[in-house]
């Protein structure tokens, strides 16, 4: 027999290339053992374990040996032994069955490769690799047992690469689920543009952004964005959530109290108290003072500019965080806009943003939306999302970035 890591790394070699499904594999590596001069093996056999007949069936045999009748079981409470596999890996035993024998198997190997199976009695592997040699004896338990850990290790990446591949798929779908509930980036409404951009720090988040209307009023505009307080794929099934019952809200009732409160309330009720969700709701219409209603649960301040003054106004807190508070209030604050007057709505990922060990801020918010204000809409945005990522390139701050900037125009 070989160096028992050269035959760990030869065995490896075998399964070089693709495979349709575990069994073409197990064929694949057993021919290619039986085949190899310096493994010593002349023959071997696959057997599979059924559980509805509670036995091992032959599913594959190659080499110098008796053949079988295909697809032949043996029953595993004829082979206590096997129970031996899960935790020994190889046995060698006399043969008991009257048919094995009478094809001249008066002694077996046999090795356990896969998963390990939960029966009443214990456990025991999926596929039972039998082997024949010169050498039958105890000796040989060695080289089975390597046998048994490279082809498991073999079928081990085959499940790894699977669900990689299944994986990437449902995070692709996800990626795309979640970009579905995101506006275009740009809108044009009566006096105002507007601009919004959502990163998420993983492939999804729990950020969203919305720009809404109803049926009955068009000269409304509805301007969404939220926070989820989880992290990954719970956040963006959270902010799903949010913003379809946010799309379905607006079609019955266009007051934003209720609206806030309903969606309040469904969050309560769906979703564990720690999953709460902060959220900005504002309302423009096409009022020539500039009028702009809002609500605002729990969320970061956004960000007035003036531009006949350059000073910059909050638009604080009107209730609180989504969720934990099923009988939360939600009043309506207001402010007005004049022409070149700017509103900046972020998420806590902007702030937050780590660079030198110190975070980005409200105060640099507050100057560099200063110094784009003259900008449009679509370029304040991208300029403000541009200096948060930029100011955290050498750390991981892990989490989503989401900017909406209104800009009253005429």
């Amino acid at each position: 027999m070989m160096n028992q890591r050269r035959m760990y790394r030869t065995i490896e070699s075998f399964a070089s290339h693709e495979f349709k499904t575990d069994k073409e594999l197990l064929k694949h590596v057993l021919n290619e053992i039986v085949k190899d001069e310096k493994i010593n093996m002349k023959g071997g056999r696959i057997w599979q374990y059924e559980p509805a007949s509670d036995s091992y069936r032959l599913i594959h045999q190659i080499g110098v040996i008796e053949r079988l009748e295909s697809g032949y079981k043996i029953a595993l409470s004829a082979y206590p032994i096997f129970y031996q596999l899960a935790d020994h890996r190889s046995v060698i035993a006399n043969e008991t069955d009257r048919y094995l024998r009478k094809k001249g198997i008066l002694k077996f190997s046999a090795t356990g490769v896969g998963e390990k199976i939960e029966t009443k009695k214990g456990k025991i592997p999926q596929y039972i690799l039998a082997f024949n040699s010169d050498i039958m004896e105890e000796s040989l338990i060695p080289d089975l047992n390597i046998i048994s850990l490279a082809v498991t290790s073999l079928l081990r990446g085959r499940r790894v690469e699977r669900k990689a591949y299944l994986l990437e798929k449902d995070l692709d779908k996800a990626r795309e689920i979640q970009q579905s509930i995101l506006p275009q980036h740009a809108l044009t409404f009566h006096h105002y543009e507007l601009y919004g951009i959502s990163i998420p720090d993983r492939i999804v988040g729990g950020d969203f952004f919305d720009y809404l209307t109803s049926d009955s009023e068009n000269d409304r505009l509805s301007v969404v964005i939220g926070d989820a307080a989880s992290k990954g794929f719970r956040a963006a099934a959270q902010a799903l959530y949010v913003a379809g019952a946010l799309r379905m809200g607006i079609t019955y009732d266009t007051k934003i109290a209720a609206v806030m409160a309903r969606i309040n309330k469904l969050v309560n009720k769906t979703f564990s108290e720690e999953q709460f969700v902060t959220m900005f709701y504002a309302e423009l219409s096409d009022d020539p003072k500039g009028l702009l209603l809002y609500s605002n649960a729990g969320h970061n301040s956004p960000m007035v500019y003036r531009a006949d003054t350059k000073q910059i106004d909050l638009l604080e807190a009107t209730g609180q965080i989504m969720g934990p508070f099923p009988d939360g209030v939600y009043k309506v604050g207001n402010t007005h806009l004049r022409k070149d007057d700017v509103v900046v709505l972020y998420t806590d990922g902007v702030i937050e943003a780590v660079g030198g060990g110190e975070m980005y801020g409200e105060p640099r918010l507050e100057r560099k939306i200063t110094e784009f204000a003259s900008l449009s809409a679509k370029d304040i945005c991208k300029r403000l999302l541009d200096d948060a990522i930029q100011y955290s390139a050498a750390s991981d701050d892990g989490d989503d970035k989401t900017i909406v900037v209104i800009k009253r125009v005429n």
